[in-house]
């Protein structure tokens, strides 16, 4: 093959007058072969590898190799890809910005330009994490939220602030705009992105990788983008590819049509359960099929953006009609949409009729199959047919670590507002969201939880009074077509008042229960619910005092607030009374698919136009924030939030040898479905944690501690809650759950911070042991920059999720695989054991490493782990002792 293909491939179009160059496939495939049967998604990456051959980091044979492809729709080779951008919110960006300004300190330090620290990709930074719902069921709360919000976070939006003048190619979006994911699909997504190099417009697919898990959202509008840790997308943001094996792709194949009073929710947790089952870890998922001619663009962008819950890197749509439709709805001007439907066409990318292409396997749904659906009670892919949920929460009961099956008592409490005494038991609902991320780009599902609350308003439904109501939509376009079709006074009847624009419950800024329900809770300790219409549900992470917790569609979620118990069937049961005491069901009270088309008939594109005229303007307060202009930035040695991290401190200009580990410690024995919450929490920080003691001792005070995921620009606090979810089980201290390990030798328990502290004083490596699917959940670097710091060299699990296995590379951590059929319960692992693992400067990605266990008595076995460093990019990295190293040493040489 020609090692001119990027040159040979260089095409133009015509658009409406606007002539773009661009790097044609048709023209690759007269050297590659026919590409016609391609999946769309790899077209994407072959155009990329296309525009970026330059014989080094992009071969010909690297080109050879995604073409070829199709031959066993499978491909053995790693490829470095660049996409046009990056994606952050203020959680994973504030870390990422701390980062590169350390490397600056750095770089100063080490006699190097400090200029050269510059993202070199085009980032968007969209503050939507930090509102917590402190104030809710009243017209102040969104009000009295964004007054908290700003003076919590002062410190991290000065920082911020301070990013914004410092860094080129950096925009923040300021808070209270929205969701990262809805301002990137309405807003920020082009699906064909164009720019002007040496005096020529070239154009070429929008790609992306975020931050944020669920930046998959968009592959709803055609764009390919994925989440990454906060540590990979510095990297990218720096010029550096992303280093990938070329996926398998799994075809979905969609047919049918939702019946009526079936949601998205209930299609996206059908789509979630089977892919689970499929096994889509790691590889591509792209929908294909009849299905899609008239599945709206939000309803896709629904079940993209659960593609990390289903364990995919992606869940791609190709661009077709109604990619156009939606782009011209969100105000995209006809330019660009002219654009996108030439480019997509010229390219293969197109959607048509019958297109069916070659996948490495495939599945299929009829829609009409899809059934009303929650999940829960801790795991997104845990569906349950509605008519289940009694059922199911009766057996979550059963999960509780230490305690026999019992029914608790229920507990009578006083409502301080009313004064009016109520029962809490078992099961009952104490939070019901409707949340932002998955479910608020979508108006029908929006538009049915109001016309839901309208309709049991006029009946004279309430929500029960123990249940803390809160809507959060994605976008301030949510409140105008709510307000258009004249649903949002049943909303506020019902509790579900604005709360924010922002992702709050389901990132753990649920806020405070009412105390006189917090306490019934402890009190009895009683198991109960949330219900939302998020997509995490992981344990501890939506409250700390509240164990079970189910996704749900948002017409659902205020069904539940009015039921206002886990333990009613709403199939079958009634979910209270009207005004002359009968009884009122779900059905009663269920939006019919005509009332639902003409309430999604209000969404104009001039509240597209409205609301993101000057979407980076923000509010006079954040207007007001003074910031210095230096280029290395002012630390305060005071700060609780910001502080300079200690990760450069010690490197030089050139890399010292990677050491063999020697006698390391187990830190933690893990089970199966470990996710980076419980690694790296988000959620509230209680007062006698390790993170909590810190902050009091810096004179913070509890009403202030704010959340992990706000002071993520502290490495001390964020060490300190290091394995610190209250929901974690350490097997090396049966029946405890939290933060605890057992010092060894000698038997002392402990929190895992002061048990690693100890061990780093005696200069001891240690190691964490796992089971399946090791790191899954939100893409969280600080769930490897917190083990790095606690003194984690190795992790060793049966298997990884994608994005945190890179983080741990990323941060210099060795992620190990047990061999097949061995696990820590085959080996008969007590937490006793040393380890030690051998002849680490001759890795190979993928290759064998001896590992030896030295047992309490002596005894020694030595196995053959898998080293799950999978291309030369990242053992590049690894030997670096980290990505960020090798960029900073890029940079001074």
């Amino acid at each position: 093959m020609s090692s001119t293909l990027h040159q040979l491939s260089k095409e133009q179009l015509e658009v409406k007058g606007q002539r773009y160059h661009y790097y044609s496939l048709s023209r690759a495939a007269e050297e590659l072969g026919d590409l016609s049967r391609l999946p769309k998604s790899l077209k994407v990456l072959l155009e990329n590898l296309l525009r970026w051959q330059d014989g080094q980091s992009v071969t010909a044979d690297d080109i050879s190799a995604l073409a070829g492809w199709l031959e066993n729709a499978h491909a053995d080779r790693e490829i470095a890809y660049r996409p046009a951008r990056v994606l952050m919110q203020d959680f994973t960006g504030v870390p990422a910005v701390v980062d590169l300004a350390a490397m600056r300190e750095a770089v100063n330090r080490l006699g190097g330009d400090v200029a050269k620290v510059n993202p070199l990709t085009p980032v968007d930074l969209v503050i939507d994490h930090s509102v917590t719902v402190d104030r809710f069921g009243n017209d102040d709360a969104f009000e009295e939220n964004v007054r908290l919000e700003m003076e919590r976070n002062h410190e991290r939006y000065v920082f911020l602030r301070w990013g914004q003048k410092a860094f080129n190619q950096f925009s923040v979006v300021p808070p209270g705009t929205g969701i990262c994911h809805q301002v990137n699909l309405e807003y920020l997504g082009q699906a064909v992105w164009h720019e002007t190099l040496d005096g020529e417009e070239f154009a070429w697919p929008d790609t992306l990788v975020g931050t944020d898990s669920h930046t998959t959202m968009i592959n709803a509008l055609g764009v390919l983008g994925w989440g990454v840790g906060g540590i990979e997308a510095e990297a990218a943001m720096l010029g550096q590819p992303v280093s990938m094996l070329i996926p398998d792709v799994v075809g979905f194949k969609l047919s049918g049509k939702l019946r009526p009073g079936i949601t998205a929710t209930d299609l996206v947790l059908t789509v979630t359960q089977l892919l689970r089952k499929h096994g889509v870890v790691g590889k591509f998922v792209e929908f294909y099929g009849d299905g899609l001619d008239d599945l709206p663009l939000a309803d896709r962008a629904t079940i993209a953006n659960m593609a990390p819950e289903y364990g995919a890197t992606c869940g791609f749509f190709p661009v077709d009609d109604v990619t156009l439709a939606y782009m011209t709805l969100t105000g995209r001007s006809v330019e660009q949409v002219d654009l996108v439907e030439a480019y997509a066409k010229a390219q293969g990318l197109w959607r048509n009729p019958g297109d069916e292409p070659v996948f490495t396997s495939s599945l299929a749904l009829d829609m009409n199959d899809v059934e009303a659906s929650v999940a829960g009670p801790k795991r997104p892919q845990d569906r349950v047919s509605l008519v289940d949920v009694p059922e199911a929460f009766n057996a979550s009961n059963e999960l509780e670590v230490n305690q026999a099956v019992k029914q608790h008592q229920p507990v009578t409490y006083t409502d301080s507002q009313t004064g009016r005494q109520h029962q809490l038991d078992d099961g009952a609902v104490v939070i019901s969201a409707i949340t932002s991320c998955t479910n608020t780009s979508n108006p029908s599902v929006l538009m049915a939880a109001g016309l839901l609350a309208k309709k049991a308003v006029t009946l004279g439904l309430k929500r029960k009074p123990w249940v803390k109501a809160s809507l959060a939509p994605g976008s301030k376009v949510v409140s105008d077509y709510l307000a258009a079709a004249r649903l949002t006074p049943y909303l506020d009847k019902l509790g579900f008042n604005l709360v924010g624009y922002g992702c709050t419950t389901c990132i753990g800024n649920s806020g405070p229960l009412p105390d006189a329900v917090e306490n019934a809770i402890r009190a009895g300790d009683l198991t109960v619910g949330a219900v939302l219409s998020g997509n995490r549900n992981f344990e501890g992470r939506i409250h700390p005092y509240v164990k079970t917790n189910w996704l749900a569609s948002p017409p659902l979620v205020v069904a539940y607030a009015l039921a206002g118990n886990m333990k009613i069937n709403l199939q079958t049961d009634p979910i209270g009374e009207d005004t002359t005491g009968k009884p009122v069901f779900l059905k009663d009270i269920w939006p019919s698919p005509e009332e639902i088309a003409e309430a999604v008939g209000q969404v104009s594109t001039a509240m597209f136009h409205k609301e993101y005229a000057e979407v980076f303007e923000g509010t006079p307060e954040w207007q007001q924030i003074k910031v210095s202009e230096a280029a290395t930035y002012d630390w305060d040695e005071g700060s609780t939030y910001i502080r300079l991290s200690p990760f450069f401190d010690e490197m030089g200009k050139e890399p010292e040898p990677v050491k063999d580990i020697r006698g390391a410690r187990i830190l933690a024995m893990l089970g199966d479905s470990v996710t980076t919450d419980h690694i790296s929490p988000a959620g509230s920080i209680k007062a006698e944690s390790p993170a909590g003691r810190y902050l009091q001792q810096h004179g913070v005070e509890r009403t202030d501690f704010n959340s992990y995921g706000s002071r993520r620009g502290n490495h001390e606090v964020m060490m300190r809650g290091t394995f610190a979810n209250i929901r974690i089980r350490n097997e090396m201290v049966p029946g405890i759950e939290g933060g605890v390990t057992r010092l060894v030798p000698g038997g002392e328990q402990l929190s895992i911070y002061d048990a690693a502290m100890k061990y780093q004083q005696q200069g001891t490596p240690l190691a964490v042991i796992a089971g399946k699917e090791y790191g899954s959940g939100s893409s969280r670097d600080w769930a490897a920059k917190g083990p790095r710091l606690l003194g984690v060299r190795v992790v060793i699990a049966e298997s990884f999720e994608r994005i945190h296995r890179s983080n741990l590379i990323g941060m210099g951590i060795l992620p190990l695989e047990f061999p097949q059929g061995v696990t820590r319960k085959t080996l008969g692992l007590t937490g006793d054991e040393q380890i030690d693992v051998a002849n680490l400067g001759a890795l190979k990605p993928g290759g064998q490493v001896s590992m030896t266990l030295t047992r309490a008595d002596g005894t020694q076995e030595t196995l053959d782990a898998r080293c799950r460093i999978d291309t030369g990019n990242e053992l590049t990295y690894y030997q670096n002792d980290g990505i960020l190293h090798y960029v900073i040493r890029n940079m001074l040489n």
